[in-house]
């Protein structure tokens, strides 16, 4: 076999196993040993594409909603905030999987780097490059808007390593983007890495930060550039060819271990799920007649209430949209304020609704927060939306502690340099 591959193949069995002491996994000098040829990086590509999908487990891609009250536990009588308190916990299994997950995947990814960066000059080469940048801004986009400040991991390491702020995270994730937005391949196909998909969590990263003037600039040039344009929700969730989404994972069966579905129908259904998690009762009123969103959303079958976004059923091949031209108009909408309203309006006339006229920055606000809701159900916003627009007391009933998430009591154990966050009692 040949030597080179024989690496490759150490190093994908290495970064595919879950670790027991995650800031620790393997030596820096395993990373950069390879020296692995041009065609060797493309194989370790398609590695990394599978291991950003899959590493963090099926509930990450919705711990938003779980935590934000647009879901509930199916089969239970507690309603959101017990889901929310249950989950919650520096012991829960969703905490470790989730954490543990991201930064499994970041290994892979500072892989992809350092076995890239050695290979000779080419487009193709700075096009893996963007790739892998807009992989580790994506990573740490999802650990810092759950956990605040986190340790940044630029290189591998067998050391323990304290967390950053969340000041120096924002600013790691822009410079990874800015590097996406260079180097990156021009928009293909949406189950690809693009400078598009760059720019569109750029924009999500600056709407976060409430750099409102460059979160507006981003999404409007992905409105206007003619790549992209709002589709049916038939088409983009029921797996049909459209012109809305910007980035997706494939998610096939063959190499997917993220089946979504299954959590949201029950077993009767002619889906067949597990029927973990339920829409909130608000949910189920959310939509108004003629919303076009309404049936690819929610259903009810019998007496259950359903999410039906991702239908697959027991095969679970939904693809997993990262990004999509919907969002823009809502990042547009919200960031130019009331200068936004024109955004809101025309996303909500192709979803079948007339114009709204809110009276005020604050109503406007409020108008946005509840068309993201509909637009974005099951998607992986609410929590944080509410976070950050400081209505998740309010609207939750959660404690100032649980705006962030805790950090999983094993990492704690495992890293002496780890500080916990507030009020989780560790």
């Amino acid at each position: 076999m040949n030597i080179k591959i024989f690496i490759l193949l150490i190093i994908l069995s290495i970064t595919g196993l879950s670790c027991q002491k995650q800031l620790n996994l393997y030596p820096h000098s395993a990373a950069s040993s390879a020296n692995l040829s041009a065609k060797d990086v493309e194989l370790f590509l398609n590695g990394v594409y599978s291991k950003v999908q899959n590493a963090p487990g099926r509930e990450s891609y919705i711990m938003s909603d779980l935590i934000g009250g647009n879901l509930i536990t199916a089969r239970g009588t507690g309603g959101p905030i017990q889901l929310i308190n249950s989950i919650l916990r520096p012991e829960q299994a969703m905490m470790s999987s989730s954490w543990n997950g991201y930064y499994n995947a970041l290994y892979q990814v500072n892989v992809l780097l350092e076995s890239a960066s050695d290979m000779d000059a080419s487009t193709r080469k700075e096009e893996i490059l963007g790739t892998a940048h807009f992989f580790r801004g994506y990573i740490y986009y999802n650990l810092v808007s759950r956990w605040g400040g986190v340790p940044v991991l630029q290189k591998n390491t067998t050391a323990n390593v304290a967390r950053n702020t969340e000041a120096e995270v924002w600013a790691f994730i822009e410079s990874e983007l800015n590097q996406a937005i260079a180097q990156a391949p021009n928009y293909n196909n949406y189950y690809y890495v693009s400078k598009d998909a760059a720019k569109a969590l750029m924009a999500r990263v600056k709407l976060a930060q409430g750099k409102m003037t460059e979160a507006a600039t981003l999404a409007e040039q992905l409105i206007t550039a003619g790549n992209f344009k709002l589709d049916t929700f038939e088409k983009i969730f029921r797996n049909q060819q459209n012109t809305e989404e910007i980035f997706a994972f494939k998610n096939l069966t063959a190499e997917s271990s993220i089946a979504i579905s299954t959590l949201f129908y029950t077993y009767a259904h002619p889906v067949k799920g597990s029927y973990a998690y339920a829409p909130a009762s608000d949910v189920m009123q959310l939509f108004e007649d003629g919303d076009k969103r309404k049936a690819m959303s929610i259903d009810v079958y019998g007496s259950d209430n359903v999410i039906n976004k991702y239908p697959s059923g027991q095969s679970g091949t939904d693809p997993i949209i990262v990004t999509r031209l919907a969002e823009m108009y809502l990042i547009s909408a919200e960031a130019q304020g009331l200068s936004g309203l024109g955004r809101l309006n025309q996303l909500r006339n192709t979803r079948g609704l007339p114009d709204v006229n809110p009276v005020g920055e604050a109503a406007y606000i409020n108008a946005v927060l509840l068309e993201r809701r509909k637009e974005l159900l099951a998607e992986g916003f609410r929590w944080y939306d509410l976070v950050r627009l400081q209505k998740a007391k309010t609207e939750l009933g959660i404690t100032d502690a649980q705006f962030k998430l805790p950090i999983p009591e094993k990492e704690l154990v495992l890293n002496n340099l780890l500080v916990p966050n507030p009020g989780y009692g560790n």
